[in-house]
């Protein structure tokens, strides 16, 4: 019977085997990073100011200013405009956002009811919680596209507050009374409804 020669393994030196651990290590750790990076990001809300006070509740008007881009590029698609209506004591500045689920895209409307009176947010919208694959006709949003906004929060009130003090201007408005006449301009309209965002806007306040 031919006799097998039998060659023993070589122990592995302590130095080598740490490299080799050490080795399996970072591979384990690049691959966990890699399809960590793969993974779509999540919605989220990342304070840059600290707020103060309570949180809005649904039905909230919550008045921000605001800046939308888009994630992939930073691109600048959106920008609020203060609406003309503050007066002390009745409408702060910023424009008005109703915490109502169909009254803007659900990842700005779940942003809003996590903010406080004067704090600065981030909030990242991922594309299934934004526009999706259909973005308004003419928006300058991509299908598919995830959105950031930067929002300040200026101060927000009850819907029955919102209601009550549009109903003071109004008659302020009708009467001649402060905020009536703008230069060059007749002012808001008196029989107007309140100044809310719409829901099916190609921008974030829609």
């Amino acid at each position: 019977m031919t006799e097998v020669t039998r060659v023993p393994i070589q122990p592995v030196s302590k130095g080598s085997l740490t490299k080799l651990w050490i080795g399996i290590a970072i591979a384990i750790l690049l691959g966990a990073g890699l399809a960590f990076a793969a993974m779509p990001r999540g919605f989220s809300v990342d304070t840059i100011v600290e707020g103060a006070g309570p949180t809005p509740e649904d039905g909230d008007m919550v008045f921000v200013r605001y800046t939308g881009k888009l994630a992939s590029n930073g691109e600048v698609f959106d920008e609020s405009q203060d609406i003309p209506l503050p007066i002390e004591g009745v409408f702060p500045e910023g424009s008005p956002f109703p915490v109502e689920p169909d009254a803007t895209v659900e990842g700005f409307y779940r942003g809003l009811q996590q903010v406080q009176k004067g704090g600065t947010y981030e909030f990242y919208i991922p594309a299934d919680m934004a526009y999706g694959s259909e973005p308004p006709p003419g928006a300058p949003i991509p299908p598919g596209a995830d959105l950031v906004f930067e929002v300040e929060v200026v101060d927000f009130m009850s819907r029955e507050m919102f209601d009550r003090n549009l109903s003071i201007l109004q008659r302020a408005l009708q009467s001649g009374g402060p905020g009536g006449g703008q230069p060059g301009g007749a002012g808001p309209n008196p029989g107007a409804s309140a100044p809310a965002p719409m829901p099916n806007s190609p921008m974030p306040g829609e």
